[in-house]
């Protein structure tokens, strides 16, 4: 597999826009469950519920590479990618209230429990499209995937306010991200074994494609949030 090619660090470079952009609400949620803690207890924690959050990633990552050589699989996740693209440009006003609803340990260890049990049913999404952000010729690059594993650690355990005020300054980072998943989506869908057979003709367009339906996307993305907020000013 090629190394340090200019391929290579595109996709190193997609792995971590991935990364930042779907690690903020995990970061929230571990900062909503550390938050009764102080001082020592609270950091230790933090770097203890996200390691054990990270070795948990670690295993999903494994499961869903394996995964994905089956059947329509990544039809499937491509079409997962799109959902989580629009639920990442459109969430709902619920979504605060579901981090409300986050527990507060009263122990540095029921912390740890709380945030490594929040982060596993939250991470599947970060999981899958890390996977994809990490694959070169159709094999996953498992260098990019554990430097996208590895980046989770400081970005979750430092990055809560600065992922928090960075995409509520700039809410472009956030259509981007949301475009680049829907990208990584049409690549899923070309390289399943039902699909790939039916696609391989405008393999050669692909990136094209990719880009066309990312850029669509983003558009019916903020035109909705233009209707919505029309709506609700009305």
């Amino acid at each position: 597999m090629e190394f340090m090619t200019g391929e290579w660090f595109g996709r190193l470079f997609g792995v971590l826009v991935v990364n930042l952009i779907l690690s903020g609400d995990n970061a929230v949620v571990i900062a909503m469950a550390a938050r009764t803690l102080e001082g020592a207890n609270r950091k230790k924690a933090i770097v203890f519920g996200a390691a054990g959050a990270v070795v948990l990633r670690i295993i999903f990552a494994g499961v869903i590479t394996l995964l994905l050589e089956v059947p329509l699989l990544q039809v499937a996740g491509g079409l997962l990618l799109v959902y989580i693209a629009w639920g990442l440009v459109h969430e709902d006003d619920n979504d605060d209230d579901d981090e409300e609803k986050v527990k507060a340990g009263s122990s540095t260890w029921q912390a740890v429990r709380i945030i490594i049990v929040a982060d596993a049913v939250m991470s599947l999404d970060n999981v899958i499209a890390l996977v994809q952000a990490a694959r070169i010729g159709g094999e996953v690059d498992f260098v990019l995937l554990i430097i996208g594993l590895a980046t989770t650690i400081p970005l979750v355990i430092f990055g809560a306010a600065l992922l928090t005020s960075l995409l509520n300054r700039f809410p472009i980072l956030v259509y981007a991200g949301a475009g680049l998943l829907v990208y990584l989506a049409v690549e899923m869908i070309f390289a399943d074994k039902v699909t790939h057979p039916y696609l391989e003709h405008y393999e050669t367009f692909e990136w094209i494609i990719g880009l066309v339906a990312a850029a669509i996307f983003v558009v019916i993305a903020w035109l909705w949030t233009r209707r919505s907020t029309r709506s609700g000013a009305e």
